[in-house]
């Protein structure tokens, strides 16, 4: 029976290859996500490990045991273990490097006793080796302008014997510039480096007690590290732990993602499970038609003596071999997907270290494997039983497409599907009702998650009774335009259960990428407008030195032009202000702005819309901490008078009260410009357009603050983008596996209606319009499962959104108008590409050929 099997899958081939590739692209999938959590989770352990250097043994406090901190006596004890070279505390502080007017907050390591331990390389000059020196990273050179031989200071706060805080400036000389070729310090920017001296003078003027978290040990040439590492849990006492530099990464990376790692490979393998899961759709099709086009022979098998199991098991035993070979191809094709990534990845210079080569371990090669081998055979079972049913008389008799069962199982799987359909549906709108208005997201978003699985299976289950129809109605429509539409049209009918497997397969992969689309953009929207309202400045621009009497400095003509000029801002609002009182006894910092200039920078004017002469606009948490309330008055004394002002209470982050400039001459004559509102010409390129400002602000030599929600805004963007960008290219992999589905139907369909086409042929129709009868059909499968995916996706989308964002407010509903025509035009354009190999098929073959095939 294996040689038949074996005979048949040759014959076979073409009508197997569709199957293939879906299971192909499905286990490729599987293997490069493998492949990624290894890349992952190799690049964490050395990114973390980086900061141990070339350190054999890493001791340091268990968390969980409540110890303290080690300290120099314990450093000192490991030191003196035989077996032991030489010990080094793992320590970082953050320091203020000033060079004219910049600052830049630095982290800062000392020099170690061992340079085996240090974990930066010098690129120019050479490691600090006395006090008052210091090497820069590479950046932080460029951006002070300084090199090797030049000088920077760094600025402190000395903690004095009356325990008050001293401002203390040093001078340091720049004697080298260092590099972190493994990341060790990547997360904060680089490290410079001090000598141990400076260091540790600096920490004892701080008040700081020496304590280190971790210590390095480097071992002697031939000592036994598990006799050393027992050695020295002797000599650190209970609640420390000696770990060698792997281990330790890989507890501090547990305890700094809590868990999350492992979150992050369940999620990415979740698309991999979908689209396999769309991949066994495919296949499923493929053996239903095959078994479809072997009942002959399977009769004949039947009639030389083979019985049900054996004719059960050929079928499975095909799906097997498919599925090895496959799945085997698959895991090739994710290995070198993941190598040719780490290719890319080191081209674009990326500050992370990768490894070069990818490690393949036995979990990446037989995971996949054994999947894509069990999904190939599972998505076959049901075309194996129903080869079984073939009796050995169909040898006799023509062999019919088949069709959609009309018994008892159906009724029942229709009342399931509508029960499951009718209920999810209405979980649904309960989440999303549970989001918005009862302000309990957690409860409504999983409401709406089992709501959201539960009807998405009843429209899938479901889908063979009714997108047959809507493939029809569908098919009236375009069977207006003349023969040829109406002939694709019926037959998209000839064999409902296939045509519904098909579109269902392009239907589950269209649907999630919409609903992504849609919850991402409906968030994006209904976030930004939160972020709007609630920090509705762009950029702040404010005065952060003192004038001659202790109060805050007015910012000079050149700041107000220098923003003016700057690429990317927009409206510049200027701001006044001054040291003030309410109530007579609480003081306030009170500001003004000109109405118009204010409407123009602001992102929500809309919130201070009632500021008017004789109103004070207040924040919500002024106004509580004053004691007042929307409407009332409030009585506010300045340097050089007073007014009592209508209270008008926002929500908005505008900081101080704020007056308009009429109210504020009656407070004081000469108020100080002491800020200013920056609105930028696109939010979303707060990146780009910040970085400017500073520059500029840094050149006029001012003490200037900048801030503001644009780069928080910006970065928002960008994680939702990315994050966008992720999942709809992972959900892609099974819209493409769902429109070879629809290339494998209509290739299938071609062969199983050889006879049909020829005799269409022999009464006129020419190899054009046979092939335009295919391309519709095409279009028309994926169409119809690309349009009801889009609405699906749409519906679960803003429900998804609804339920989850419903607690911070307004929910924005937006339809992702761009992404919904990407993939309706991907799916039509699929549709007629899938239909071009069929066609040429059909078109070459002469209808007498045909016609004489028995």
């Amino acid at each position: 029976m294996l040689r038949v099997t074996l005979a048949q899958m040759r014959r076979s081939v073409g009508r197997l290859a569709a199957a293939g590739i879906a299971i192909v692209i499905g286990t490729a999938f599987v293997a490069a996500t493998l492949l990624a959590g290894n890349v992952i989770t190799r690049t964490t352990y050395d990114a973390i490990a980086a900061r141990f250097a070339d350190a054999d043994l890493i001791v340091g406090v268990d968390s969980g045991s409540g110890a303290e901190l080690l300290t120099p006596g314990d450093a000192d004890a490991v030191s003196e273990l035989e077996g032991v070279d030489a010990v080094g505390p793992v320590q970082l502080s953050m320091q203020a490097l000033t060079r004219g007017a910049r600052t830049i907050y630095q982290a800062m390591v000392p020099t170690t006793a061992d340079p085996r331990l240090m974990p930066l390389v010098v690129d120019e000059g050479e490691l600090p080796t006395g006090t008052g020196q210091i090497a820069l990273p590479a950046d932080v050179a460029d951006r002070f302008g300084v090199d090797v031989g030049g000088t920077i200071s760094v600025d402190r706060l000395v903690l004095t014997e009356d325990d008050s805080w001293e401002p203390v400036v040093e001078q340091l000389d720049v004697v080298g510039i260092v590099d972190d070729p493994y990341g060790a310090f990547a997360m904060m920017g680089g490290a410079a480096v001090v000598s141990a001296d400076d260091y540790d003078s600096w920490q004892a003027a701080e008040g700081v007690t020496p304590a280190y978290d971790e210590l390095s040990v480097l071992l002697a040439d031939g000592a036994d590290a598990d006799a050393v590492a027992d050695a020295i849990g002797t000599a650190v006492g209970d609640g420390r732990v000696v770990e060698t530099p792997d281990e330790r990464a890989a507890s501090t990376a547990a305890s700094l993602t809590g868990g999350q790692d492992l979150m992050f490979m369940i999620f990415v393998l979740t698309f991999a499970a979908i689209a396999l899961l769309v991949a066994g759709l495919v296949i499923a099709n493929t053996f239903q038609v095959l078994v479809a086009q072997r009942t002959r022979m399977l009769a004949l098998l039947r009639c030389v003596g083979a019985d049900k199991g054996q004719i059960g098991r050929g079928v499975l035993a095909e799906a097997a071999i498919l599925g090895v070979i496959a799945s085997i191809t698959g895991v090739v094709v994710g290995a070198a997907l993941g190598q040719t990534a780490l290719w890319v990845a080191h081209q674009q210079d990326l500050s992370v270290p990768l490894p070069t080569t990818i490690s393949l371990t036995w979990q990446i090669v037989v995971i996949p494997l054994i999947v894509g081998t069990l999904v190939t055979v599972a998505a076959a079972l049901v075309p194996a039983r129903v080869a079984t049913r073939v009796a050995p008389l169909a040898a006799l008799r023509p062999a019919d497409a088949p069709t959609t069962s009309k018994g008892s199982a159906g009724r029942v799987r229709l009342v399931l599907s509508v029960l499951a359909t009718v209920f999810g549906f209405a979980m649904l709108g309960g989440g999303a009702a549970m989001g918005m208005f009862a302000g309990d997201p957690t409860i409504g978003l999983l409401l709406g998650v089992a709501g959201g699985a539960l009807s998405f299976v009843g429209v899938a289950v479901g889908a063979v009774y009714w997108l047959p129809r809507v493939a029809a109605l569908a098919g009236r429509l375009v069977g207006s335009s003349g023969p040829t539409a109406r002939l694709a049209a019926a037959n998209t009918l000839r064999n409902p259960r296939r045509t519904a497997a098909t579109s269902t397969a392009l239907l589950i992969g269209v649907t999630l990428v919409a609903m992504m689309s849609t919850g991402a953009e409906s968030a994006r929207a209904s976030l930004t407008t939160a972020l709007d309202t609630r920090y509705p400045v762009d950029v702040w621009i404010s005065s952060e030195q003192l004038d001659e009497n202790g109060g805050t400095a007015a910012l000079s003509p050149q700041v107000r032009e220098a923003m003016g000029s700057v690429d990317g801002v927009g409206a510049v609002a200027e701001v006044t202000g001054i040291e003030a009182e309410a109530q007579g006894d609480f003081p306030m910092h009170v500001s003004s702005v000109d109405v118009q200039d204010a409407a123009a920078a602001l992102r929500y004017p809309e919130g201070i819309e009632r500021l008017a002469p004789g109103t004070v606009i207040l924040p919500s948490g002024t106004a509580n901490a004053v004691g007042v309330s929307d409407g009332e008055t409030l009585t506010v004394t300045g340097p050089d008078g007073s007014a009592a002002l209508e209270v008008a209470v926002t929500s908005l982050e505008i900081g101080d009260p704020l007056v308009t400039p009429q109210d504020m001459a009656a407070l004081a004559d000469d108020p100080v410009l002491d800020r200013m509102w920056l609105a930028l010409d696109e939010a979303d390129a707060a990146g780009s357009v910040v970085p400017r400002i500073q520059d500029a602000v840094a050149d006029i030599g001012e003490s200037i603050g900048v801030s503001g929600a644009a780069v928080e805004r910006a970065n928002f963007e960008q994680v939702i983008d990315t994050a966008l960008g992720i999942v709809v290219g992972l959900l892609a992999v099974a819209v493409v596996i769902a429109l070879i589905g629809v290339a494998n139907t209509l290739s299938l369909s071609v062969i199983e209606r050889r006879r049909e086409s020829a005799t269409l042929r022999a009464i006129g129709l020419t190899r054009g319009q046979l092939r335009g009868m295919l391309a519709i059909e095409g279009v028309l499968i994926a169409g119809v499962g690309a349009v009801l995916g889009i609405v699906l996706g749409l519906l679960y989308g803003w429900a998804g959104a609804a339920a989850a964002l419903g607690v911070m407010g307004d929910v924005l509903i937006v339809v992702p108008w761009r992404d919904v025509a990407l993939v309706l035009a991907v799916a039509i354009v699929a549709g007629l590409v899938a239909s071009v190999v069929p066609g040429r098929a059909a078109a070459r073959t002469s209808p007498v050929a045909a016609l004489a095939v028995e």
